[in-house]
């Protein structure tokens, strides 16, 4: 009998490591959508009137590609912009990819990633970062 209860116990602590383990990874790539969305709102504030023309404007790819260490144009700089950004979204999150959207001055920054292996199982991730320029 004292086996078993033990045998038990030893069960529950493992699923908990589990869990544990899962919400941490989880939390870490929601951390790097947080900080990947971020960059790029500092990237169209530092290119001002190109990104309130649309210049920056983009959308999700609708096939998710790899990380690849394809050259990214040097000008003009919202391609380059955009270019590094989309090669840091697809290197740090799994199956990571990003968009942009604009309406006048207010900027719709959204970052999405495969989460199947973090706590929801939800495979589809989002982090939508709306502010103004």
């Amino acid at each position: 009998m004292t086996a078993f209860v033990l045998a038990l116990g030893l069960m529950g602590l493992a699923a908990l490591q589990m869990t544990g383990t899962r919400s941490t990874y989880s939390a870490e790539k929601r951390s790097q959508a947080s900080m990947l969305a971020d960059d790029m709102i500092e990237r169209m504030r530092a290119n001002r009137t190109v990104a309130c023309d649309g210049g920056y404007d983009i959308g999700l790819d609708s096939t998710p590609r790899t990380c690849d260490q394809a050259v990214c144009p040097s000008t003009p700089v919202e391609n380059s912009d955009l270019c590094q950004w989309k090669k840091r979204l697809r290197c740090s999150l799994p199956s990571g990819d990003g968009a942009v959207g604009r309406s006048g001055n207010s900027v719709t920054v959204t970052v999405q990633w495969d989460d199947s292996l973090g706590l929801s199982g939800n495979s589809s991730q989002q982090f939508v970062y709306a502010t103004g320029l």
